[in-house]
């Protein structure tokens, strides 16, 4: 019957010490109060402490029946304590007679009624987490040796809660990490902005003035000099264009563009593109080829947004295709949908599918080869937001050493 009822007794003290670890509005101090409550009466002692293993090195009080030694630190390798003891050897400890022990140094009778003292380590995968202490048992016998196997009961309980803030405490740590991290490339982006606001401005003027002085000069160089010249105004034009991408994206991404849209003729706006790189594309020895049938209906689109988007695609086209290929660039109407679908198709290497969503990302490149006409990685960043704030898609159709197809699909 005894050996039933300490069954019982048991049961009912886990299920109330599950019902503490369970209830979320208490904080972890008064949780490990209430358990410690719950042991401390199963085992009939009217003292006891849970201390807990901080900073590696040190045993603090986090629950005890008295109240003013909660927060009491131990180092661990303090030779002086019986709990940094049952620490450092992960054993229980059975004190039979405190006044006996030297670590008591007599006073014994100070904070305790009893002679004898149990301590009990809390040990997880082998290291050691916490220590429970439990003195003065109530009534006519003092605690036993075999009151260790009563207290060993407890510890997987105490485990339990003890890991779990352990995982928390990890978790807060991560994410104040994460959120410092976070303030820091907030930090960086914003200097990174202001970098990039200040140099689009310096170079406004300048590349305006160098633009102006190459007009000025094609109306008198030679035609042994023209090749030069028209080569100096390509690389100003596309340096134009990347500081007008920049700006565009800035804007964009602050929400503060709006498409001007205006209804525009096709054709006509695709022949412009190819004007604008023709010299490129002669220099490079790439044919240009333009489909587009004559009867395409009329779009509403911001036409300088779009014709910088077709023009950076087919930069890129020219910067990733090798002499004496060719480069079809077109517009089409899809079957049965309202929308127009603009294409630019090369016969250069091709991109691995692996990248045909990641190229449209900021920073993102398509591959790592240096030419004069290939970018920063911002040319088909600033393709997509300019077709997204027209409530458009952008894509690409490769295959690795068959060419690329890019596709540009704009609502009627």
């Amino acid at each position: 019957m005894r050996d039933l009822e300490l069954a019982n007794r048991l049961l009912d003290s886990f299920s109330r010490i599950a019902g503490v670890i369970n209830t979320p509005r208490l904080d972890y101090p008064r949780r490990l109060g209430r358990i410690l409550a719950v042991i401390l009466e199963y085992l009939g002692v009217e003292q006891g402490s849970l201390m807990v293993l901080e900073r590696k090195k040190y045993l603090v009080v986090r629950a005890a029946s008295r109240a003013e030694i909660i927060g009491h630190e131990q180092r661990i390798d303090d030779e002086s304590s019986v709990a940094s003891w049952v620490a450092r050897h992960q054993e229980p400890l059975f004190i039979k007679d405190i006044c006996k022990d030297k670590r008591f140094g007599g006073q014994c009778r100070g904070n305790y009624r009893r002679n004898s003292l149990l301590s009990m380590p809390i040990l997880h995968k082998g290291k050691v987490l916490g220590v429970i202490n439990v003195t003065d048992k109530i009534g006519d016998r003092d605690l036993l040796k075999e009151d260790i196997t009563r207290l060993f009961d407890f510890s997987s309980v105490i485990l339990s809660l003890l890991v779990q803030e352990n995982l928390q405490q990890d978790l807060r740590r991560q994410q104040r990490t994460l959120r410092q991290r976070n303030q820091e490339l907030r930090h960086q982006e914003a200097l990174r902005a202001d970098l990039s606001r200040m140099l689009i401005h310096d170079l406004k003027g300048p590349l305006s003035e160098v633009v102006a002085n190459l007009d000025i000069l094609s109306y008198t160089v030679s035609e042994e000099n023209r090749e030069f010249l028209e080569s100096a105004q390509m690389g100003c034009d596309r340096a134009v264009r990347m500081v007008s991408n920049l700006v565009s994206i800035g804007k964009i991404e602050d929400g503060k563009l709006t498409p001007i849209k205006e209804v525009v003729a096709v054709r006509p706006m695709l022949a412009e593109c190819l004007c604008s790189i023709k010299g490129m594309a002669r220099i490079k020895d790439i044919e240009l080829i333009l489909e587009a049938d004559e009867d395409l209906p009329r779009i509403a689109l911001d036409r300088i947004l779009i014709l910088r988007v077709l023009q950076n695609l087919l930069t890129n086209a020219l910067g990733y295709c090798s002499s004496n290929t060719t480069i079809r660039f077109g517009c089409r109407r899809l079957p049965g949908k309202k929308q127009l679908e603009f294409y630019v198709q090369d016969q250069g290497p091709g991109i691995p599918a692996a990248k045909h969503r990641t190229i449209f990302e900021k920073y993102a490149r398509i591959s790592d080869k240096q030419d004069a006409l290939v970018g920063t990685g911002l040319g088909l960043y600033f393709c997509r937001l300019a077709v997204e704030i027209h409530r458009g898609r952008i894509g690409v159709e490769s295959e690795p050493e068959k060419g690329s197809r890019f596709y540009v699909r704009l609502p009627l």
